[in-house]
């Protein structure tokens, strides 16, 4: 039985490999996904005094393309002030078991 690769071209743009790492690379995005996973629904301030270390302009960028690639949900309330809240797609609910599979592997070789 022939072996499945990971990315039959590692450097062509079809490889979904490359894809998923485009969408969830950099230091903040899968924190910023386990934050809203842990809590189901999470505001703005709430995230940015969660993820130790981020600047107001870091969070912005990395959930407006976390909403731009369908991950999460932004939904604004017209209060006074306004209030914004965060929440999971099904797509983004579909990727927390892979997660929590590379915590598994990572408390058990790193």
């Amino acid at each position: 039985m022939k072996k499945e690769p990971l990315c039959e071209d590692i450097a062509g743009e079809g490889c979904a490999l490359k894809k998923v790492m485009g969408i969830l690379g950099g230091k903040w995005k899968i924190m910023i996904l386990c934050i809203i996973d842990n809590n189901e629904v999470v505001r703005y301030g709430d995230l940015r005094r969660s993820v130790y270390g981020i600047t107001n302009t870091m969070l912005a960028q990395s959930l407006k393309e976390l909403e731009s690639d369908g991950l999460v949900v932004r939904m604004q309330y017209d209060e006074m002030p306004v209030r914004v809240e965060y929440s999971l797609t099904e797509k983004a609910h579909s990727i927390i078991p892979i997660l929590l599979e590379l915590k598994r592997w990572g408390e058990k070789n790193l």
